[in-house]
């Protein structure tokens, strides 16, 4: 009874790792398009994350009962890697906002000489340094570590139900 209970486990732990990541970057794309907050060159670079993770996971979802064992382990361990890089650079850039390193001079520099005449044309350029939000005391950095780190143990979880499953079998 146990066993049939771990069966669906992997699926469900994989599937509720890619809706928490859906509505990781709907938020995060929210904030910019409906709040006005201007990402920074960190915040932009965690979105990859999302942008090259979901659509594997998605994949690996639909396809799931026709991938060969080994390829799922290995797509799984793709997007597992995927999701330790975006919980290390959450974490990165919190740490960054608050001041306990440095960020990258791109973002957090003096910047190169302007001219003048490009004044009329200048977009909004928010430092990585900068939170724009914070809502119980974390930026929106410090949640996408959190959020990434919870995806992680989600597909950590997937993988390990799918090994203890097919142990039984």
């Amino acid at each position: 009874m146990a066993a049939s209970r771990l069966q669906p486990l992997d699926k469900i732990a994989a599937g509720a790792a890619f809706v928490l990541g859906v509505l990781a970057i709907l938020l995060a794309l929210a904030s910019q398009v409906f709040g006005g907050l201007v990402p920074c060159e960190l915040c932009l670079e965690q979105r990859l994350a999302y942008y090259y993770g979901l659509p594997l996971l998605l994949a690996v979802l639909v396809i799931w009962n026709r991938l060969p064992l080994t390829v799922w382990y290995v797509a799984m361990l793709i997007v597992t890697a995927i999701f330790v890089w975006s919980t290390y650079m959450g974490a990165y850039h919190a740490g960054v906002e608050w001041g306990f390193w440095p960020g990258p001079t791109a973002c957090t520099g003096i910047g190169e000489a302007m001219d003048f005449n490009a004044l009329s044309n200048l977009t909004p350029v928010i430092g990585c340094d900068v939170v724009q939000f914070r809502f119980l005391g974390l930026s929106l950095a410090g949640y996408n570590a959190l959020v990434s780190l919870a995806m992680v143990v989600l597909l950590g979880i997937s993988i390990a139900a799918q090994m203890r499953g097919r142990k039984r079998d």
